[in-house]
């Protein structure tokens, strides 16, 4: 089975600064309401450990490894439950430069034999825990261009 989450978010704050707040994964734990805890680096090859926590839903730990790191542009991991095919989770964060800032994309793709079984949870919970996190990183980084 195969599923797609995505999401965007316009931010009045220059790519540069919307990356600094992203990548800061140690900060996470002081604005971001979804992914609560990250502990690792955002550079390709590294396992963070994400401590996630849907709206409306059970929190869980995971650990991804990092699959992409562009400098302003893309931060993307691949976490897996147990081994690869029964759930795994391709997230990925672009940013596009906008004439007023910064156009965020969220997204997600799940590929798995568990994904049908959890599809109503990752429409409804996880998709929201997008939405509250990239409101929260837009105003994390328009507050630091403010401030």
């Amino acid at each position: 089975m195969h599923h797609e989450l995505h999401t965007e978010i316009d931010i009045d704050a220059a790519p540069e600064t919307v990356w600094q707040v992203l990548i800061d994964l140690d900060g996470w734990a002081d604005w971001n309401p979804f992914i609560t805890s990250s502990v690792g680096t955002a550079e390709v090859g590294e396992t963070l450990i994400n401590r996630m926590e849907p709206p409306g839903g059970k929190a869980i730990t995971f650990k991804p490894q990092v699959t992409s790191v562009e400098d302003a542009k893309t931060f993307e991991w691949l976490g897996k439950l147990g081994f690869s095919g029964v759930f795994d989770g391709r997230h990925r964060f672009d940013l596009e430069a906008t004439p007023t800032g910064t156009k965020l994309t969220q997204s997600e793709t799940l590929d798995g034999i568990l994904v049908r079984v959890v599809r109503r949870s990752l429409d409804t919970n996880t998709r929201a825990g997008f939405e509250a996190m990239n409101a929260a990183l837009k105003a994390e980084a328009e507050a630091a261009t403010a401030g």
